[in-house]
């Protein structure tokens, strides 16, 4: 993701990559050298930060990193892309969001789905309760996540909270919460972790406020990337099968227009630092996630259903 968010930065042209870090100083060189040519390199974060070469952070680490690394950028005044999970405890991520409050460095969750064009078309319609108000929920997500991340630290449950479930599946779980504009308020969950050491399938039912009822799975060990998600309104149900949108009404299923522009969180990160415009993914989207997911390990622990508090 570092490299992603690396070409994404060199390809839009509103800054430029001035150092690269990673603990590990070979990882770093072969960054820079691939699409950074010049930038300084570093394998010593308090190096880094006291340079003074940077005014904002992207930072593309491990979960158990992100903490101890947002809160030091934070601290020197630079501005923060974070990748997700934002943080590995929930009172590391409020107090993430209490720093982020305020006037100070503008603190950002790497969040894809809030930047593609079907979620945030979703968005637009659900908030404004153009087909009728939300009824039923269905989210399927499979991926070969396991085959791609077995032997990584994503497959330590020390440092990857709820394997496939914690990690790609936090996508997920946001794009449902950001789309409808509804909290969790109970979830069921059993989880497997097919041989590995974190949890790679879930199959969840929840329910979300305004008492809708949502159905998940994850299956991290599929032989596909496959992500549908349906939302079924009281006068349309909405489709969304890949990067497509879709729109079913009176038996009729047609592929939806009217699509929101297409961007992404680098994109929006800058929209944020240089246009003064609004956080997309601001660090309190994070705590929901991380309740959900939480009480889902949980339930999947018990055997029981499991309450979620309201964040605010």
């Amino acid at each position: 993701m570092g490299r992603t968010h690396a070409e994404r930065l060199r390809a839009d042209g509103r800054g430029i990559v001035a150092a690269v870090y990673d603990s590990d100083r070979l990882a770093a060189e072969q960054l820079e050298q691939a699409v950074a040519p010049g930038a300084a390199v570093f394998n010593d974060l308090h190096a880094l930060l006291t340079s003074g070469l940077a005014q904002a952070a992207i930072i593309c680490t491990p979960t158990t990193s992100h903490f101890e690394q947002a809160v030091a950028c934070l601290e020197r005044g630079l501005d923060v892309l974070c990748e997700k999970p934002l943080a590995a405890t929930r009172a590391e991520i409020v107090e993430m969001i209490e720093r982020a409050r305020g006037p100070g460095p503008k603190l950002m969750v790497a969040y894809q789905r809030r930047f593609w064009s079907v979620y945030r078309t979703l968005r637009r319609d659900l908030r404004s309760r153009k087909w009728g108000g939300v009824r039923a929920v269905l989210s399927h997500n499979a991926e070969n996540w396991l085959q791609v991340y077995r032997g990584t630290w994503r497959d330590d449950p020390a440092a990857n909270f709820g394997g496939f479930i914690g990690d790609a599946g936090s996508h997920k779980i946001d794009a449902v919460f950001y789309t409808t504009g509804l909290a969790p308020v109970d979830v069921f969950a059993r989880c497997d972790t097919c041989g590995s050491r974190v949890e790679v399938t879930a199959s969840v039912s929840a329910v979300l406020s305004g008492n809708v009822p949502l159905t998940m799975d994850f299956i991290g060990n599929a032989q596909h990337f496959g992500e549908h998600l349906h939302i079924h309104c009281a006068e349309a149900d909405l489709i969304v099968q890949g990067e497509t949108l879709w729109i079913a009404r009176d038996q009729r299923v047609e592929r939806y227009d009217s699509l929101e522009p297409e961007t992404n969180p680098v994109a929006g990160f800058l929209d944020l630092l240089c246009d003064g415009g609004e956080n997309p993914a601001p660090a309190d989207c994070a705590l929901p996630v991380f309740d959900f997911t939480q009480a889902l390990l949980l339930s999947s622990k018990t055997g029981r259903s499991h309450p979620i508090a309201p964040t605010c």
